[in-house]
Order: structure tokens, then C-alpha cells, then sequence
């Protein structure tokens, strides 16, 4: 069960999305009240145009968890939408993949910590764009509503505060979101002369980049890189919080 829940999940992460009913479907097959296969089947149903099934998917979630997010909210976009409002947000999110995942030292997959409550993840979708910003040494997620889901993880957060002091710039996207996981999309969209040989996600960091002397390469030992700009806030795309 717990083999081909992965591999449903990992299906729908890789824009698989006709494999991704199939492997929920598995999953119903063996439990029917499996509410995350209801929704990742639903959520596949919309991506491939099958509105009809996703909202009768979304409804069978409904009869099991009447208070369910997820499915409350969705299955409200398809009610309040049209098949063209529909399509357009499809056609989005079915090119995340190829705009995130074609460049590698280019893009990333970051899973956040200390998230938002669940309340708040559970009306992320694949795809949201998200506002990224550093205060206080740290880069913060927000939704387009500035309310706050996460922080990156402090090695790779002190790193792009460096690369973008320097001149890089990024964007950034949710890439999955459960209970008790965010996980979005970096992208690199510019990178400064100084750092045209330095990939923003190599396999093995600069430690420079990471903020530490060139001496000193054990995680602990960091440099403090704070700065008093830091507290004004800065947008990955080089744009500085208002």
C-alpha cells in the first residue's frame, strides 16, 4: 500500500496525470474511504479536462468528510468556474513541470519549515505562485495574499540571500502541499555576472556562498550575514517588500 501510494504521488509531482488516476485508483481498489487517493483522483480528473468526474470524486469525499478542505474548496473552482476559467488554470499547472524541471543547478524542490497551520496548507494548490522575501536573515513564504506558510531551510535560505544581494533572481511556486509538508519550486530567472560559473543549486555548496570562510566548511559555522537591509525585506525577483 505504502509502495504504490508513493508512486501515485510521485505520478502526479511529475505531471504523470493519466498514470496518476490510474495508481489512485489502485489505491481505492484496496480501500475505498482512502480520502487522499479521492482527492489526488479528483485533482487528476480536473488537470485532464474530466470536470464530471472530478466533481463526483470530490462529492465521495464529501460523504466521508463533510468538512474536508480540499474538496470543499475544489469542488466549489469547478462549480463558480467556467470550462475556460477551468482550462486556463490546467493548462498552468500542467507546465510546471517543464518550466521548473529542465535546467539542472537551476531549479529545486525545497520543502518548508515551520509551517502554517494545516487549516491554511490545505487551500494550496500545485502550481499557486508564492511571494518570497528575507527578514531578519531568513527568506519567508508567503501566498499572493502575504499570509505566511514557511521559511526556507537556513543552509539553503543563507545561500540565495547571498546569491541575490549579489544580483541573482528567482521565482517560485508550490510544488505539493499536505498536512504536514510544503514543498515548492525555485527557480533561477537571472544570474549576475560575478556568479555566471556558480549554479544556484549545485550538488556540493560553495561554502562562501553559504556564508562561511573558505576555513571553516562545517555546518555550525557560519558566518553572520545578517545585514540592516535584511530587515527591510526583499523579494526573490529583486524587488524589495514595500
Amino acid at each position: 500500500m505504502t509502495q504504490l501510494k508513493d508512486k501515485a504521488i510521485q505520478a502526479m509531482l511529475l505531471g504523470d496525470w493519466k498514470n496518476a488516476t490510474t495508481l489512485n485508483r489502485a489505491l481505492l481498489s484496496e480501500n475505498p474511504k482512502d480520502i487522499d487517493a479521492l482527492n489526488r483522483l479528483a485533482y487528476a480528473f480536473t488537470i485532464l479536462g474530466k470536470i464530471q468526474d472530478a466533481r463526483s470524486t470530490y462529492r465521495k469525499v464529501l460523504k466521508l468528510d463533510i468538512l474536508n478542505q480540499i474538496a470543499t474548496r475544489n469542488i466549489k473552482k469547478l462549480t463558480e468556474f467556467g470550462p475556460r476559467q477551468i482550462a486556463k488554470s490546467t493548462s498552468s499547472i500542467k507546465g510546471v513541470n517543464s518550466t521548473f524541471l529542465e535546467e539542472t543547478g537551476k531549479t529545486k524542490i525545497i520543502s518548508l519549515v515551520n509551517t502554517a497551520q494545516p487549516k491554511i496548507i490545505a487551500l494550496l494548490t500545485m502550481g499557486q505562485p508564492v511571494i518570497t522575501s528575507i527578514k531578519r536573515s531568513k527568506i519567508f513564504i508567503q501566498d499572493q495574499n502575504k499570509q505566511y506558510l514557511g521559511v526556507l531551510p537556513d543552509d539553503i535560505g543563507r545561500r540565495l540571500i547571498k546569491l541575490i544581494k549579489g544580483g541573482n533572481a528567482y521565482t517560485a511556486c508550490i510544488k505539493s502541499a499536505t498536512e504536514h509538508n510544503v514543498a515548492i519550486f525555485i527557480k533561477e530567472i537571472k544570474r549576475a555576472s560575478r556568479y555566471k560559473n556558480q549554479p544556484s543549486f549545485p550538488q556540493t555548496a560553495d561554502p562562501e556562498l553559504l556564508g562561511l570562510s573558505k576555513s571553516k566548511t562545517k555546518i555550525g559555522n557560519f558566518k553572520d550575514i545578517r545585514e540592516e537591509e535584511d530587515e527591510k525585506g526583499y523579494f526573490l525577483d529583486g524587488e524589495e517588500e514595500s
